[in-house]
């Protein structure tokens, strides 16, 4: 009787959150691109298993299949295949919901070849997500085998699919999983919501396995600050009606506020609840504790420690153990003794009390139910938690082109294979083509604080200062005879324009100009005009001497000396006979108008001059 009374209260604290809590779907979307009747987008919930590919899309075709249509049996016994020939795209499975597991559909689904499987719902509802079997189904090998990603549809969804199938038309469709975290900004928020019992089966072997596997990207993408991480724990309070059982007080702290179920599920034997909460607080007390001193990234490597320095096997889940591990890691003890508090008292307990907060969902999130859970920018993700899927979901949540070079070494380069189809300078090695997470990007790049503009597919120039520096700025430039002309203007202008003695767009190419042909210089009588590369040369005839800047020609005698025409001497020397004769005139009247007033100056004061008035009163001595 005892026995089956702890059971109760057990699968009361297990499903109290349950039943108050709001669970949501975390949804992707699917569209038909063919046929035309059924084209469209439509929503999906995404697995709670497999790999969605998170921040990515994967297109297929659809096949319904003829026999085994709820996959609950190996296709090999109906001689099925539904691997894609060479050349084809992916098979995505539709098969029906029912008879069998959610994962046991995909695990067959995929060892006959899909790409990913539908599951068409069987009665008119809202979408639900497809999670894993109970603790006593999840010991199956395959669980923690499936690759694929998996989707529940509706049930009119899934007959318009089935019907367009039977009546031989090709259904096509595309998964997108692009918006399926949101992506903000350069640093993602994310949470894990785990359980320090190692005594949970499966599920705890896989999670622990995750934490081990994680922890190095973990702490990088941390200790960068290119992530913001928060371990949490679910806890759950006793009925009233049982605080005072021995129950309640075997598996709660704090007056039966904070309670976890018996790892074991055996109240005879082995650790208690309470026990599992304690170590729980302690760990989240670990981490308040690192955080506060700037080194939140030490939660990962304590985790781990715990684990395999104290299981419960070996009877070393223990505060003992647990101390030193903490002091191993050089995080202040005493601390983390104060944050836990006393866990005999009727009170709450600050930390435990936020995380019960903490386990309602807010926004887009729903509340908690599910061990483990990881959260990424409020966002429940879905899928096996595997490092390289978890990774890639926490990578989805970055702003396109802001991922860490961690993100870029999971996936595929898209630029390595025909420049991703951007604009390509193979001279200068300079690409448009940016490699992000989600995919390439063409966009003109910066390049030693050189700008490039343009549609980053076919066209990128530089622009600004500077501009001329890379591959000339992309204009016209061509060196003959030791001479080097460019169409580049290095300043802050735009474009390109051929420099004077040539035409053209200052691109392609820019032709010289002949300025004799043209009759645009060396046009003076008895001038002789050769066009060159760039300019011209002009020369006179009989050893005249050329004057570019006038476009006349001077001529020599006989003698040697240089002969111009009489007027134009006489011109020139009358000019300056003029120009020295009014220069004279002017300094000979500025220096007499000087010299006058400095007299007139000196003798005012010794003797009246004539222009003084004669009626000048002295004062009387």
């Amino acid at each position: 009787m005892r026995e089956k009374f702890g059971v109760l209260i057990c699968v009361w604290i297990m499903l109290l959150g349950n039943c108050l809590g709001r669970f949501v779907v975390e949804e992707n979307s699917l569209k038909v691109t063919s046929p035309g009747s059924i084209k469209g987008v439509y929503e999906c919930a995404i697995g709670n298993f497999g790999v969605p590919q998170y921040g990515g899309t994967l297109v297929g075709t659809v096949v319904y299949p003829k026999a085994n249509q709820g996959a609950c049996k190996i296709f090999d016994e109906f001689d099925i295949s539904f691997k894609s020939k060479p050349g084809g795209l992916p098979t995505f499975l539709l098969v029906n919901r029912g008879d069998c597991f959610f994962t046991l559909k995909a695990w067959n689904a995929q060892k006959a070849g899909a790409a990913a499987v539908l599951v068409a719902d069987n009665q008119d509802e809202s979408l639900i997500t497809m999670d894993t079997p109970e603790e006593k189904n999840a010991s199956a090998k395959y669980l923690q085998n499936i690759t694929i990603p998996s989707a529940l549809i509706s049930k009119s969804l899934g007959d318009s699919l089935k019907k367009a199938i039977t009546f031989g038309e090709m259904v096509k469709i595309s998964l997108d999983w692009t918006e399926s975290l949101p992506h903000p900004d350069e640093r993602v928020e994310y949470e894990f919501w785990t359980n320090s019992n190692d005594e949970c089966g499966p599920k705890c072997d896989s999670q622990m396995e995750f934490v081990k596997n994680f922890k190095g990207a973990a702490q990088v993408l941390e200790q960068k600050g290119y992530t913001q991480f928060i371990p949490h724990y679910i806890t759950w309070y006793c009925p009233e009606a049982f605080l005072f059982s021995e129950q309640c007080k075997s598996q709660c702290i704090n007056h039966g506020r904070y309670c976890a179920p018996d790892p074991e599920q055996d109240f005879s034997k082995g650790y208690d609840g309470k026990d599992v909460v304690v170590q729980n607080l302690r760990q989240a007390c670990f981490f308040k504790v690192a955080n506060e001193s700037r080194k939140p990234w030490l939660w990962w490597d304590y985790v781990t420690d715990f684990a395999l320095r104290c299981p419960m096997k070996e009877k070393k889940y223990t505060k003992d153990c647990a101390d030193k591990v903490i002091q191993s890691l050089g995080v202040d003890l005493t601390k983390i003794d104060k944050c836990i508090g006393d866990i005999e008292a009727d009170e709450e307990n600050p930390v435990l009390k936020a995380e019960q907060d903490a386990q309602i969902g807010k926004g887009s999130r729903g509340d908690v139910t599910i061990l483990p859970t990881l959260v990424i920018n409020n966002r429940q993700y879905r899928g096996k938690l595997d490092k390289g899927a978890v990774l890639k979901a926490i990578c989805a949540g970055f702003q396109e082109t802001t991922e860490p070079t961690i993100c870029l070494n999971i996936e595929t380069n898209e630029c390595l294979e025909n420049n991703g189809g951007c604009w390509e300078d193979k001279t200068a090695n300079i690409t448009a083509c940016r490699d992000t997470f989600r995919g390439r990007v063409c966009e003109c790049p910066i390049v030693n604080g050189v700008k490039f503009s343009g549609d980053g597919y076919t066209h990128c120039e530089a622009s600004g200062a500077l501009q001329c520096e890379f591959n000339n700025g992309g204009c016209w430039r061509e060196t003959q005879e030791g001479k080097t002309y460019s169409a580049c203007l290095d300043d802050h202008s735009h474009g390109c324009k051929c420099p004077p003695g040539f035409k053209g767009d200052g691109v392609n190419g820019c032709e010289d100009v002949d300025e004799c042909k043209e009759k645009l210089a060396c046009q003076c009588p008895g001038c002789k005009c050769k066009n060159t590369w760039g300019s011209y040369e002009c020369s006179c005839c009989d050893g005249s001497l050329y004057m570019r800047e006038h476009d006349m020609c001077i001529n020599a005698g006989k003698n040697g000396k240089t002969e111009v025409s009489s007027g134009f001497i006489w011109a020139i020397i009358l000019g300056l006979v003029v120009a020295g004769a009014v220069g004279y005139a002017i300094y000979k009247y500025r220096i007499r108008r000087y010299m006058d007033s400095e007299i007139r100056a000196i003798m005012a004061q010794y003797m009246p001059l004539d222009n003084q008035p004669s009626n000048i009163h002295h004062p009387d001595i």
